[in-house]
């Protein structure tokens, strides 16, 4: 199911006077069990009534992984932005996302002879269930986070896509109300940015 919300033009989601419009935002959101992700369903709440911001749930559109590549290209292509919004699982993603990796992001389209997504930013969103100091050195996962999430950046750079520095919620099922609050607060701030592409330190401080 793709989801867009352009009932309200950007000077009227923002409150903002001088027209700047921002990047067109596609959020790829993956996550077999939607309904018990308490910290993803609050992290959607507010980027799903921005009009520049278009929710695009893998597993609903493909509960069978039979990934319609054409469609997704698509997508991608009318869009400057690409988010992928998932868990961390196994220290990877869920395994729709593995494949839509594969398929979708094939050689001679997104690399190799083609470059199609080149100039295009990417941005991870990820929620985990270990706390922060979970993931350093010295820590039960025995890495930090961005090593962990190096195969993803990888990726990105074999497409020439931009890498935006990743937000991590931790400790996502814990979370009292009030700070999954701001991590959502902060998630819509920064799509509503109009210089979200800025690949200065935009995450949420871990």
């Amino acid at each position: 199911m793709v989801e867009s919300r352009t009932s309200q033009s950007w000077e009227q989601a923002q409150g903002s006077e001088d027209g700047v419009s921002p990047p067109k935002v596609l959020i790829i959101f993956v996550h077999p069990d939607p309904q018990q992700s308490i910290a993803n369903h609050a992290l959607l709440e507010f980027s799903r009534m921005l009009a520049n911001v278009t929710v695009h749930d893998l597993y609903a559109s493909y509960p069978d992984f039979f990934i319609d590549v054409e469609k997704e290209r698509a997508l991608l292509a009318a869009h400057d932005v690409i988010v992928f919004q998932h868990p961390l699982y196994m220290y990877s993603c869920p395994a729709l996302l593995k494949e839509w990796l594969d398929r979708v992001l094939g050689k001679d389209y997104a690399h190799g002879e083609g470059s199609a997504l080149a100039g295009k930013y990417w941005r991870s969103i990820i929620t985990t269930g270990g706390s922060a100091d979970a993931y350093s050195a010295t820590g039960y996962n025995r890495y930090d986070i961005d090593s962990i999430l190096r195969p993803f950046e990888l990726i990105a750079a074999l497409c020439q896509m931009v890498w935006i520095p990743p937000m991590v919620v931790h400790w996502a099922r814990r979370l009292p109300q009030q700070e999954l609050e701001h991590h959502a607060l902060r998630y819509r701030q920064w799509l509503c940015r109009p210089d979200l592409v800025s690949t200065e330190e935009v995450n949420d401080g871990r």
